[in-house]
């Protein structure tokens, strides 16, 4: 990669668990590459949860994936260490940079971590876990999100999850100048605070709860696992089942989803660090 390249840390918190969301995002990245203007794009993997691997600040997108499992799992441990430490000298940097400055996307467990390391909300188990494609609610805020521009209100993505962020604290919220983008579906029929699905730090640190990079392809493979179906199928029934494959099929849901939020927010980071670059899409 060469100095007119974008190059991206792709931090792996899947702790060598088998799963479809870093071939996912792998793809979403290949797609990328010279898609604006010629710009290669290039990538380098982490296992940061399995090998204690980072990435040291000389990427100019950091993607941090989803993973299994509890997000204070990891606490005080070597890799967490380092982590929170990544995220120290990119704030650092965009803070004392005007141009050049670093992207980090947040996904699934890694926008847990977020909520932790921000400490804008409080991250908990959920009562129950959560699979399968489910309406996103955009917020007042989140109806001018650009990463969102594209997407239905409610928009559809893919969420897996056994934990949840949610009481976000107003006070540090506004100290960030965050802004809470999207909260999960409603449900009037359980008395139970609906979480929080994304939220944007900063122009240039951005987090979904739901998985942005799936595709038709990865919902499948988890769909035709037996535990996968009969966890669906107990949990919202037989006809549940059916409308979550039904709604895989729409070119408006999943796959919409996956065509814009991450590959906009490479696009849009392309462009900030290489706009004389950038002619036309």
């Amino acid at each position: 990669m060469n100095k007119n390249s974008a190059k991206i840390a792709v931090i792996d918190l899947y702790n060598n668990e088998p799963n479809e969301g870093m071939r996912c995002i792998q793809d979403i990245i290949k797609e990328s590459d010279r898609k604006y203007n010629s710009v290669p794009v290039g990538y380098k993997i982490f296992e940061t949860r399995y090998k204690d691997e980072i990435p040291d600040e000389n990427f100019d997108i950091y993607i941090s994936s989803g993973g299994p499992g509890d997000p204070f799992d990891g606490e005080g441990s070597v890799w967490e260490k380092k982590y929170f430490n990544l995220i120290d000298k990119i704030l650092a940097h965009n803070q004392n940079n005007n141009a050049n400055k670093k992207y980090i996307f947040f996904i699934c467990h890694s926008f847990q971590i977020m909520a932790r390391y921000f400490k804008f909300a409080e991250v908990s188990e959920r009562n129950s876990y959560s699979f399968g494609i489910f309406p996103i609610h955009k917020t007042e805020e989140g109806k001018n999100e650009t990463l969102f521009e594209n997407l239905s209100d409610p928009f559809y993505a893919a969420d897996f999850r056994g934990y949840q962020v949610t009481h976000p604290d107003e006070k540090i919220i506004n100290d960030l100048g965050a802004k809470v983008l999207a909260m999960e579906k409603i449900r009037p029929y359980v008395d139970y605070e609906r979480a929080i699905m994304s939220v944007r730090i900063s122009d240039q640190i951005f987090g979904t709860q739901f998985h942005p990079e799936a595709d038709r392809a990865s919902m499948h493979h988890h769909f035709k696992k037996p535990e996968r179906k009969e966890q669906i199928v107990s949990k919202y029934g037989e006809s549940k089942y059916i409308e979550m494959l039904e709604l895989l099929e729409r070119d408006d849901t999943i796959s919409l989803t996956r065509e814009n939020v991450l590959p906009l927010f490479i696009k849009n980071a392309v462009k900030e660090l290489y706009g004389e670059l950038i002619l036309s899409d």
